[in-house]
């Protein structure tokens, strides 16, 4: 049974750790397992952009017009110290540091042809600078995918290093024919595979993904080999909670759970997997397992299709305080066959979906992400309705993959209510997945600490 692991970038960082608690820990398993490795930690957001601040990368320098020569080099400078970090655990030195030189200089020699081509006017800025964007992206995980395998080799362990980037031809594959072509003859059961998370491909693997690229490409090698499992090691364990808020002490490891509940999770922004990285695994029925490389004993979060809890149990109290409530007030709504239509079809033109959406007789109000709110967005909409309410908050979910009986969305309002945390919008679909609560930004980490509290470490009983 081949398996395809994917290694995060915080793991990654402490690679000695992944060496031994994943890569060599079984002497007997070493073989039959295809990495699939992100960028060390924090070098795709100096590559591109800061995904939480925005800080500026090399890539947000270059498309401001600054100084992307002298980021560039300063981040090859980084990429070399990350690189003496390693000495110590077998890498080679002059090898990785003539890689990395090498991949940024010709990187360079490409921007500088894009900025005389963007300065002509000929082409396309948007098209010009994604083709940047992607460039830059695979830096990173070539950088670490060459040294896992340049580190295995020192430790007498055959491995092949499988650099989907592309970087150096001009093939026009999709990302599914690049990784279908990259596997012909591979044998993992002779070596150890180590693939790049960034996978070229005429669609653009950050058009249609942007920073869930190396889960999508995790995904696509684990239906290509048709894996028995997908194993996906991170820095932590999928918790009943957020331990940074909740305290590590407070939490309850969820041993198993469903597709299901992954994408209730992910649509809140907590992702165990890309939604859209684990949607072909689901439909091919490959299992996810999600490790903490640091815990290597602990058997993890296994992610299956059918998994229902025998008992009823909440597994996971999840949510974010990034988001804000759009409210359309309109007395013409009632009893107005299609009314909404018109509606989403503003959502539609401004590019926004929702997370959630509850409706009266002459209000409908969606919750979604704070980012998406662009003035022109509300001023078509006052422009069109009667009344448009916009209101920072904060959302809250109890999700579990079995919580369908009496009583449990009492309970749960009634956590709130004893914590004197007022609930704004609530909503739960039939199928009984994810409640939904929609409260006062301020009362999140409360609301949070409240719900692990009172709802995940017991089983729920029928009321």
């Amino acid at each position: 049974m081949i398996t395809v692991e994917k290694i995060g970038g915080t793991s990654m960082s402490h690679f000695e750790d992944v060496i031994a608690n994943i890569m060599l820990r079984d002497p007997k398993h070493v073989f039959g397992r295809v990495y699939v490795v992100s960028a060390y930690a924090g070098v795709t957001n100096q590559l591109l952009e800061h995904k939480k601040t925005g800080e500026q990368g090399v890539y947000a320098t270059f498309a401001a017009g600054g100084d992307y020569s002298g980021a560039l080099d300063a981040l090859t400078g980084k990429l070399r110290e990350i690189n003496r970090g390693m000495v110590p655990i077998g890498l080679p030195l002059a090898v990785a540091d003539g890689f990395i030189v090498q991949r940024m200089s010709v990187l360079k020699e490409y921007l500088d042809s894009m900025r005389h081509v963007l300065a002509s006017g000929y082409l396309k800025r948007e098209s010009v600078l994604l083709a940047g964007r992607e460039m830059l992206a695979a830096v990173g995980e070539s950088h670490s995918a060459f040294n896992s395998v340049e580190i295995l080799k020192a430790k007498g362990i055959p491995s092949l290093l499988l650099d989907l980037s592309g970087f150096d031809d001009d093939e026009p594959l999709t990302i599914d024919e690049r990784i279908h072509e990259s596997f012909k003859g591979v044998d993992p059961a002779r070596q150890v595979v180590v693939v790049t998370g960034y996978t070229k491909g005429v669609e653009g693997i950050m058009r249609e993904f942007d920073r869930g690229y190396s889960e999508v490409t995790f995904s696509k090698v684990a239906v290509e080999l048709k894996a028995g499992e997908a194993v996906i090691h991170k820095e932590f364990h999928l918790s009943s909670a957020d331990p940074e808020i909740v305290g590590a002490g407070n939490t309850v490891v969820v041993g198993n759970t469903n597709y299901d509940v992954a994408d209730q999770l992910a649509d809140v922004g907590m992702e165990a997997i890309h939604p859209k990285a684990a949607k072909p695994m689901e439909l091919a029925g490959i299992a996810i397992r999600l490790k903490n490389t640091f815990e290597p004993d602990h058997p993890g979060t296994l992610i299956t299709k059918e998994y229902v809890g025998k008992e009823a149990r909440i597994e996971v109290i999840a949510g974010t305080p990034k988001v804000t409530i759009v409210e359309i007030h309109d007395p013409s709504m009632v009893g107005t066959v299609g009314f909404d239509l018109g509606l989403m079809q503003i959502f539609q033109r401004h590019g926004i979906s929702y997370i959630l959406k509850a409706t009266n007789a002459n209000s409908i109000t969606h919750v979604i992400w704070e980012k998406s709110v662009a003035p022109s967005f509300i001023e078509e909409l006052e422009n069109t309705y009667e009344l448009v309410s916009v209101v920072p908050a904060a959302m809250v979910c109890v999700i579990g993959s079995n919580i369908a009986i009496p009583g449990v969305l009492a309970r749960a309002a009634n956590v709130l209510a004893e914590n004197r945390i007022n609930v704004n919008c609530v909503s739960q679909s039939l199928r009984q997945i994810n409640m939904q609560f929609v409260i006062d930004r301020g009362a999140y980490r409360q609301a949070i600490t409240a719900l692990n509290r009172a709802l995940c470490l017991e089983p729920i009983r029928a009321a």
